[in-house]
């Protein structure tokens, strides 16, 4: 492809970010390629079988046999035109096609007399849908030879292993493996049953095909192994779904017959509960096989991902967690509040927020020190933990602010009595040695309303009342637009540490 003008050194400058995206380049053997190319070699019949990847200068071989080469320079690559084709590059008989009969890789070492490529497309965020491959899964013999219809299909379906498992590889933090069940092997290719099950096996994970003339659905031996059921038993699409929790079914119903109506693919995770009662976690992944332009199969794949699931939510919850009290942290806080201040603005139902900054706090620390200052903020975050009660929100934003965010309608209509009972429950008194220190809070509380544009003006004008409240007198809580103070009316006995 030229790549001499302006428009395409920017698209090929895509591509090749695209592929640096993925980051596949150099990276050691992987077992779930190497099963491909296998795969690929046996099925087709050939010598040599390669997933290239074309870097700006090279191309690369992150899977190969029947080759000795890890990569080699781009500028003879027979891969640097295919990547540049919608479906499949096939050259049966080099010597008869003038852009290679003289190229080097035919008139010397590997002696290329036939070539099949296709181009490998794996979806990234970001980037244009119509860029040239990032690189191919191709099969190459040493003797000109004819490619039926149905080794195209078994070389598109490879390659859609090969594109499904880069992206499923890309999406987690460490490698997801994938195989695919091709169109029909059992059918087409009955001898390599065998090789195909091993594939799947070695990748954890099924393969499934819905057929869309007879809705008849099949699966792989490890897609039953993840539903918990015996090989044979097979659901229909309905009971399939009962799997799934009820609030999930309608939409993934909605992703199958879209799919099935207009080729778009699908990928999504979702809680799932086996065939013996078993919690899981599930990814599935599905595209339409397309032809005249029509959706005649959907072809997928399944897999138990709650390994994976359970360290992200670990991650997940360590990264939001205060580590000193257990509350969410400052970005938990405003991650949470941003999706509630849309939510709100879209069902225009209530939402308040509530500051809170500890008074006396610095006399603890200055007096008794560190660990009496975080036994006190330790014990202070249970006390707002149970106020704010299971449908609030607390969380500590820094030092000794605190936060609490209500959207429950009925929590809303009686702040002030919230407010009081934070007044009365952060009240603490710290006595060491006779020497004792009073802690107490001061509370900043605003509504959502229509002056409030962003989630950072609800917290200006809570920021607002609370400096009022302190300026009034500390201890006490103050509603952003009003002019009076909240106050405890009775004293309450303070609690020793």
């Amino acid at each position: 492809m030229d790549i001499t003008t302006p428009m395409a050194r920017a698209r090929e400058a895509e591509r090749l970010e695209k592929l640096a995206s993925f980051a596949l380049l150099d990276t050691p053997h992987e077992q779930e390629f190497d099963a491909i190319v296998l795969l690929a070699q046996r099925l087709l019949g050939v010598p040599i079988a390669v997933v290239s990847l074309l870097d700006d200068h090279r191309q690369w071989f992150k899977a190969r046999c029947g080759i000795d080469a890890t990569e080699m320079g781009r500028g003879d690559a027979f891969c640097s035109h295919a990547i540049h084709v919608e479906d499949m590059m096939v050259v049966e008989d080099t010597y008869l096609d003038p852009r290679f009969a003289t190229n080097p890789l035919v008139t010397g070492a590997p002696h290329i007399r036939f070539y099949a490529g296709v181009p490998l497309r794996p979806p990234a965020a970001g980037y244009s849908e119509d860029l040239a491959g990032i690189g191919t899964l191709c099969v190459i013999d040493t003797k000109p030879r004819p490619f039926a219809e149905s080794d195209r299909v078994v070389l598109r379906q490879l390659a859609a292993l090969v594109t499904s498992l880069i992206s499923a590889r890309s999406s987690a933090a460490t490698a997801l493996r994938l195989s695919q069940e091709s169109r029909r092997h059992a059918e087409l290719l009955e001898r390599q049953q065998v090789q195909l099950r091993q594939a799947e096996r070695m990748a954890e994970i099924g393969s499934w095909r819905l057929e869309l003339d007879d809705m008849s659905l099949h699966w792989s031996d490890q897609v039953y192994a993840i539903y918990g059921l015996p090989p044979g038993e097979m659901p229909s699409i309905e009971q399939g779904l009962r799997f799934y929790p009820d609030d999930q079914q309608a939409e993934i119903r909605e992703l199958v017959e879209r799919a099935a109506n207009t080729g778009e693919s699908f990928d999504f995770e979702s809680d799932f509960r086996t065939a013996d009662g078993r919690h899981r976690r599930v990814r599935s992944m599905g595209e339409a096989q397309m032809v005249d332009g029509r959706p005649v199969a959907l072809i997928g794949v399944f897999q138990d991902i709650t390994d994976r699931h359970v360290r992200e939510q670990t991650l997940r919850q360590s990264a939001d967690t205060d580590g000193l009290t257990g509350l969410p942290n400052r970005a938990c806080f405003e991650a949470r509040l941003g999706e509630a201040f849309g939510k709100a603005r879209k069902s225009h139902k209530p939402l308040c927020l509530l500051l809170i900054d500890l008074d006396g706090f610095k006399g603890v620390n200055d007096t008794f020190g560190h660990a009496a200052g975080d036994e006190v903020l330790r014990t202070m975050a249970d006390r707002l933990a149970r106020v704010a009660g299971p449908h609030g929100f607390a969380a500590r934003l820094g030092g000794d602010e605190f936060v609490v965010l209500l959207t429950r309608p009925r929590d809303c209509a009686r702040i002030e009595e919230i407010i009081l009972s934070l007044l009365l429950s952060l009240r603490h008194v710290v006595d060491r040695g006779g020497e004792r220190r009073g802690v107490s809070a001061t509370v900043g509380a605003a509504f959502l309303d229509d002056s409030i544009a962003s989630p950072v003006d609800l917290t200006h004008h809570a920021d607002l009342a609370l400096y009022e409240a302190k300026r009034a007198q500390r201890g006490t809580g103050r509603i952003h637009g009003e002019d009076r103070s909240i106050k405890a009316a009775t004293p309450l006995r303070l609690v020793r540490c």
